[in-house]
């Protein structure tokens, strides 16, 4: 009971043999193609952050240049909402003026024709004035010139008046 089973030296030479043949086989076959895969894999993973980190500079310069032509877009659309007020603004009051201007020229030619009816008027009514006055002188001259005496004191007082003057 007490033996213990140790291994002949043959088995231990010929396994030590082939675990060394199987290494030197696997160092030489399987390690150096899995090395270079991981290491190709490496490099491959540093590449895409690469061009991930890449990708993400330009998208971070797209959205600049993005937000900048926005500005100026707005900038642009506002300039050119401010230039049409303006000329809205300017042809609304050049057209007040032009109005205002037809409307004073209007309502001077209503006062030069209303001065040249009143002067007519005065005119009409001095000469019926006139003709009126002359008529009632007329027919008052008649009337005392009938009477001699009457003919000579009127003849004495007009004579007087005239060389008072």
């Amino acid at each position: 009971m007490g033996t213990l089973l140790t291994p002949a030296f043959g088995t231990i030479f010929w396994a030590t043999l082939s675990f060394l043949l199987v290494l030197f086989i696997l160092r030489k076959l399987a390690w150096g193609p899995i090395l270079k895969a991981l290491h190709d894999r490496e490099e491959s993973i540093r590449e895409a952050l690469r061009s991930a980190d890449k990708a993400r500079e330009e998208m971070a310069n797209l959205n600049s240049d993005n937000d900048r032509l926005l500005q100026e877009a707005r900038a642009a659309r506002d300039a050119m909402l401010k230039e049409s007020r303006d000329l809205a603004s300017t042809v609304v009051s050049d057209a007040k003026a032009k109005a205002k201007e037809e409307a004073s020229k209007e309502v001077e030619i209503a006062r030069e024709a209303i001065q040249v009816e009143r002067k007519a008027a005065i005119a009409e009514l001095k000469a019926e004035v006139a003709k009126l006055s002359i008529d009632i002188a007329e027919r008052l001259l008649r009337e005392e010139l009938t009477d001699s005496g009457k003919q000579k004191t009127l003849v004495d007082k007009l004579i007087a008046e005239s060389t008072l003057k």
